[in-house]
Formats: structure tokens, C-alpha cells, sequence
């Protein structure tokens, strides 16, 4: 197998898993890759391990360098199972190693996933574990998006260990960020922070804190390339994605049964262009609702809407609202439409939902009964387009 380095006596011996395309209940179109790192000192080191189908894959990568038998430390920075999948296997070669987690969320979610029978080691934010020749201070970013998460820093190196933050869902025969196009991996970090940590945008800027005041060399993430040319456009970035800053982009989502909805969405669509305002428009029938989620991290405008089904709204507009309302989109304004037979619930029900969701709510829901005419969806592309500039 390829031997990676990032230092001398630093390797990466994580997987590449070309295949997945599902992850999180989001689509991973371009893969992922679960990433462990190798530090050979007087104490050899295993920061993170990766999914357990993998596990074969990780442990020949360690034999292509030093037996695995010698590993004396596990770092596992996150409980989570594609970061720590690969522990049992790894634990029965290295019976003798020892475990280091965080306390007290990383020991109790071990535990509660493998059991109490291994060595396990709990450190707090500030600790350090000497090495012999280097040294790993523990950094505690909780919520980010675990209540165990931690980073790992190594100061004589100047490098990171940052596990999910600053990731990306990208599989590459290329390992490092000037190796690969910058512009596709920046694509993957927006999806992967859009879709796994919009939540923790207070936690993220917490940590971009510590991490800016690291004298820092590289950034080696748990999923994706390794940062080494890059950084600073990586924090800058992330400090963009989890403020509160929206750029004027609106968002039409919906779905339809006999094209009702569909053309009010479009007339919808119609009115915040004449405001001059860039949009987009979903159907959620042929979108993905994490690709929507991307644009919804800094788009200013949800509007969402869905006919009425059985007193409910579509299947379809459920799943996405729901999961929005899990991601907690910051800073957006919007408003419900559909069209309905001889039941009106669903744009209320939508409108509860966007509530639910803290969207500022500045118009209240347009509704149609049957087909809207050529008339009525002239009046809703004017009735936006007044709201909007005025």
C-alpha cells in the first residue's frame, strides 16, 4: 500500500471509501474518506481509527510502517462510529494499548459502544500526553457536533488533528488540499458544515478561536484532505459559514400533485426576480433536501409549500421541513403557499413548521383552491415582488 507522510514519523493510514453515497441521511456524491493518522515516537500513537468495514484496511496500512502490535496509545478525538469503528479490531493486536478520550463524553460513549474491558485514559481541555520527542495537547470542542468531541494538537509539528471540523465528504487518491481542486473541496466543506454542524455555529466559532491562535503548519481532518497550503481560507471560510451573515438569495421549495403548487412556485419565483433578488428554485420530487440544505446555510429567503394530502402536506415537505428544523437554519425569513381541494391545512401546517424553525415569517400564506388561473399567479408575482422591495 501507498505510504502517506506528513512529517517525518507522521503518517496517514486511514481508508478512502469511493462508494458511499449516503451519509447522515445526506448524499456523499463524491465519497468519503475516514481518516487516521500514525506517530511513531517512544510512544506510538493512533489518532482516530475509521469505519469498521475498513478496519483490514487501516491495520495493513499501520503494517506497511511498524506492527500494529506496538501501537501504545489510541486517540479517539470522537465517539462516533466512523472515527472509532475500528477500535475492537485494532485493540485485539494492540491488546496493550491504552485509550484516550475525553472526559467524561468520550469515556462514556466508549464504553457504551465496546464495553469497559480496554485500557481507557480520559483527558480534559489542556491536558497533554507526552510522546517522548513530542507532545499532544487536547483541545474540548463539545457539540461539534458530539458532546465528546475534542481536537488533538501537536506543537512540535504544527499540526492538527481536527477530526469532523473542517472535513469534507471527498475521496481522492490525492491526500492533501494542493494536490486536489480547491474549488470542488471548498464545495464538499460548505455541504459537510451545512448539513452536520449548521447547528453548532456558536461551538464552530469557538473553535475557529482556538484554532487561529495555534501556530499552525497543517490541519489534518477526519474526513477529506489534509490542509497544508490552504488554512487560512479554510477558518476564513468557516467563519463565514457560521456567522449570522445571509447573502439576498431566496429559496422556493416544494412539491406538487397536479402541478398547482408548482405554478404558484414559479409565479413565486417570478416575483422575487422582478425585486432583483437571485433565487432558486426546488422540487423536491428531483432534489435532494441536502443539497438544499447547502443553499439554505446563507440564502435570506425559505419559502416552501405543498398542496394538501389527506389534511397533511406531502411526504416529500415533511421530510424536508423536518430536516431543516434539525439543522436550525439562523437569520431567515419566509413564508407558506400551496394549493388545496376541499381541505386547507397544509399551509398552515407549513407555516407552523417554518415558526417552529425561528423563520421570520413576512407574509402570510398564499393559497389557492383547485388551479390558480393565469390571473391569480400574475397577482402573487406582484404581491412578492412589492413585499420584497418594499
Amino acid at each position: 500500500m501507498e505510504i502517506v507522510k506528513l512529517r517525518d514519523d507522521i503518517y496517514y493510514v486511514g481508508a478512502v471509501d469511493w462508494n458511499v453515497r449516503s451519509f447522515h441521511g445526506y448524499t456523499t456524491n463524491r465519497g468519503a474518506t475516514y481518516n487516521a493518522y500514525l506517530i511513531i515516537d517512544e510512544k506510538i500513537t493512533l489518532i482516530d481509527t475509521v469505519k469498521e468495514p475498513f478496519a483490514e484496511e487501516l491495520l495493513e496500512r499501520i503494517s506497511e510502517i511498524i506492527d500494529p502490535s506496538k501501537i501504545d496509545y489510541i486517540v479517539s478525538n470522537h465517539v462516533e462510529m466512523d472515527h472509532s469503528g475500528a477500535i475492537p479490531a485494532v485493540m485485539e493486536v494492540a491488546k496493550n494499548a491504552t485509550i484516550v478520550t475525553s472526559a467524561p463524553s468520550g469515556l462514556k460513549g466508549l464504553q457504551a459502544h465496546y464495553g469497559d474491558k480496554y485500557n481507557y485514559q480520559t483527558v480534559k481541555a489542556g491536558d497533554t500526553l507526552s510522546l517522548g520527542k513530542r507532545s499532544l495537547t487536547f483541545v474540548a470542542t463539545p457539540m461539534l457536533h458530539w458532546p465528546d468531541n475534542m481536537v488533538t494538537y501537536c506543537s512540535e509539528e504544527k499540526i492538527l488533528f481536527s477530526n469532523d471540523a473542517f472535513g469534507q465528504h471527498y475521496a481522492s487518491s490525492k491526500h492533501f488540499d494542493d494536490e486536489v481542486d480547491m474549488a470542488v473541496v471548498m464545495q464538499e466543506a460548505e455541504k459537510y458544515y451545512a448539513n452536520i454542524l449548521m447547528p453548532y455555529g456558536k461551538q464552530a466559532n469557538q473553535a475557529i478561536d482556538i484554532v487561529q491562535s495555534l501556530p499552525l503548519e497543517m490541519i489534518a481532518p477526519s474526513h477529506g484532505v489534509i490542509l497544508r497550503t490552504h488554512i487560512t481560507e479554510m477558518l476564513d471560510k468557516y467563519r463565514y459559514f457560521c456567522s449570522e451573515e445571509n447573502e439576498k438569495r431566496a429559496l422556493v421549495v416544494y412539491d406538487s400533485m397536479w402541478h398547482s403548487t408548482e405554478k404558484m412556485a414559479q409565479a413565486i419565483l417570478e416575483g422575487f426576480k422582478k425585486a432583483g433578488v437571485e433565487c432558486i428554485l426546488y422540487d423536491l420530487k428531483e432534489n435532494h433536501i441536502s443539497d438544499i440544505a447547502t443553499q439554505v446555510l446563507k440564502a435570506e429567503y425559505l419559502v416552501v409549500g405543498s398542496p394538501t394530502l389527506n389534511t397533511n402536506i406531502l411526504p416529500t415537505v415533511g421530510a424536508f421541513l423536518t430536516y431543516m428544523k434539525g439543522l436550525s437554519p439562523k437569520g431567515k425569513k419566509g413564508f407558506a403557499f400551496g394549493s388545496y381541494g376541499w381541505a386547507a391545512q397544509n399551509v398552515a401546517i407549513i407555516q407552523k413548521e417554518l415558526e417552529a424553525m425561528k423563520v421570520e415569517i413576512i407574509k402570510e400564506p398564499i393559497k389557492m383552491n383547485y388551479v390558480p388561473t393565469k390571473e391569480q399567479l400574475r397577482e402573487i408575482e406582484e404581491e412578492v415582488a412589492e413585499l420584497i422591495v418594499g
